[in-house]
């Protein structure tokens, strides 16, 4: 895809995000905010046999961090709880297919460190970041 595709393609996640709004039967529910942009969402999930049945996320925020989570949200459905933990970073901006600067990665990377909060939280494990 070239670069303005996917450019266009980022603004239309963030017009019409996918898997956002409200799931009624979450297992787990973590918030994530992001005080430099304002960024401040609900991240929601069903886990179900230790895969992640649904996810949602509401809220509000700025392009890159709804389009993000947008694409995140999507890709982790039907993972188990052992592959969403191994999501890095990396991961996430190559799924999104345009250079994140250093200015806007927290905004990229706040629905996967929400969803890492609560993965790694669910197994009573450690996280490097207090919950908010």
């Amino acid at each position: 895809m070239h670069r303005d595709m996917y450019q266009e393609h980022i603004l239309d996640l963030y017009k019409e995000p996918l898997n956002f709004g409200d799931l009624k039967d979450k297992t787990e529910e973590k918030r994530g905010y992001n005080p430099l942009c304002g960024d401040d969402f609900i991240m929601q999930v069903k886990i179900k046999n230790n895969k992640i049945e649904d996810i949602k996320f509401k809220g509000t925020g700025c392009a890159i961090s709804i389009a993000a989570s947008s694409l995140l949200t999507d890709h982790v459905k039907g993972k188990t709880v052992d592959q969403v933990k191994k999501i890095k970073a990396e991961d996430l901006i190559k799924l999104m297919g345009i250079e994140i600067g250093p200015v806007r990665m927290k905004c990229a990377l706040l629905g996967l460190e929400t969803l890492h909060k609560i993965v790694f939280k669910k197994e009573g494990e450690a996280t490097t970041e207090e919950d908010e």
